[in-house]
């Protein structure tokens, strides 16, 4: 252990002691139309709220405690109205003892590290913090991490990742023995210092709640109005030579903050990319990724319904696939690749392909959607003679109605419309 190591009093590094803060304050614009009215952490994603593999991960490592640092009505309702205070959640995957989730004051916070900041202070956080993001999904050695920030003595840890393009992410430079030199945020590629990605996970160790409080601090707040972790706390820290780290990540990390990204870690995760959920449940065979839920009485009917479809040919599934519950597949339906999310119905002649189906919407029969997410409620009239195509990334959002024969290729449609004609790479609001 470095020889600047200071503890608290009380400081304690096991997994049961460990705060984790889920700063969920933004408006998630990168993923509109889908964010329109949804926080983005509660996205539908495998049949499940996005930060529910976060959760997971951490709770099957010992993590007990859950602070959702919530700014706006949308991310608090959600938030709250689904996880409450964790009971539901700890029921659902059976976990002993169970976690404890609180949320942030009625306080709105300037930004990401902001939110850290009045959660630590309101609750009287003591004990190291990690913090993480709503929309990322990450497989991480929680021991191994707070190993390494303890070890290095550091006020700081950030957990980098190599990546092979760096635009859009925020890049640190370190040095032989991995403390930050430098960290830039969103630079130009040719202005990074290395290929080393913040991945937006830091340990946080108690002490810092004094550095927030200090004069440089307070300046970027009355300057900018604002205190986000990557633009402005960051290079505080480095610039003002407190000891920052950089843990590199061997694990899987996926930033689902785009359209086109949250169908690739859909494609990662169902091929078994997250090492803590390989197993969506209801699994027809152990030669084939094809899982297709449902439990109970009313919703095993479905489930067996659809299972013989597939086995004898009338639903052909290609790659790895997951259906929900309650849901009714005509025949000639081809499944690739996809989820196809509870109470969905899909019409004869189908094509699903690299793509994702939320709850409850119906596609019309000889559809074709490929490379393309369907929100919730949202319905895709069709039929073999005016068949509706939807392809190239599109996003349709919560509660639309396609109408037959529309064409949508790379394009988005903004909640409640009614839409019909050919879209190309063009964006839908209603007025």
């Amino acid at each position: 252990m470095s020889e600047n190591y200071a503890p608290l009093l009380g400081d304690d590094y096991t997994p049961d002691r460990i705060r984790v803060i889920i700063p969920v304050g933004g408006k998630a614009t990168r993923l509109l139309p889908l964010t329109a009215e949804t926080s983005k952490a509660c996205l539908r994603l495998l049949n499940r709220p996005l930060v529910e593999f976060s959760l997971l991960s951490l709770a099957n490592q010992g993590i007990r405690h859950f602070i959702f640092g919530v700014k706006g009505y949308t991310n608090y309702r959600d938030l709250y109205d689904y996880f409450e205070s964790g009971y539901g959640f700890s029921a659902r995957y059976n976990i002993k003892p169970r976690i404890h989730i609180k949320y942030q004051p009625n306080v709105d916070d300037l930004g990401s590290a902001d939110s850290a900041r009045i959660n630590m202070d309101y609750y009287e956080v003591k004990t190291p913090t990690f913090a993480v993001q709503g929309d990322n999904i990450f497989d991480i050695n929680v021991k191994d991490l707070i190993r390494f920030h303890r070890d290095k003595g550091a006020m700081m840890t950030i957990v980098l990742r190599e990546v092979d393009n760096v635009e859009g992410l925020g890049i640190a430079d370190i040095d032989k023995k991995s403390r930050i030199r430098c960290f830039v945020e969103k630079p130009l590629p040719k202005d990074a210092p290395s290929n080393l990605a913040n991945t937006g996970l830091y340990v946080i160790s108690p002490e810092v709640k004094k550095i927030f409080k200090e004069k440089g601090v307070k300046d970027i707040v009355e300057q900018k109005h604002r205190l986000d972790f990557g633009y402005d706390f960051i290079p505080y820290m480095t610039e003002t030579g407190r000891p920052v780290y950089g843990y590199t990540l061997k694990g899987a990390w996926f930033d689902v903050g785009t359209p086109k990204n949250y169908l690739e870690a859909m494609k990662k995760l169902l091929h078994g990319g997250f090492g803590m959920l390989t197993d969506f449940g209801g699994r027809i065979n152990e030669k084939q990724q094809i899982w297709v839920q449902g439990e109970s009485n009313d919703a095993a009917k479905r489930r067996q319904e659809i299972v013989r479809k597939i086995k004898k040919g009338k639903i052909e599934i290609e790659g790895a696939v997951l259906i929900g519950r309650h849901c009714e597949i005509d025949d000639g339906v081809k499944i690739v690749n996809s989820c196809v999310d509870n109470f969905t119905r899909i019409g004869k002649g189908t094509v699903i392909e690299n793509s994702a189906v939320m709850d409850r919407a119906t596609i019309g029969e000889h559809s074709e959607i490929r490379d393309s997410i369907i929100g919730r409620h949202t319905t895709v009239q069709s039929s073999l003679r005016k068949p509706t195509k939807v392809c190239d990334v599109s996003v349709v959002a919560d509660d639309v109605t396609v109408e037959e024969g529309s064409i949508l290729v790379g394009s988005k449609i903004y909640p409640h419309q009614h839409v019909r004609g050919e879209f190309r790479n063009q964006t839908l609001i209603t007025s």
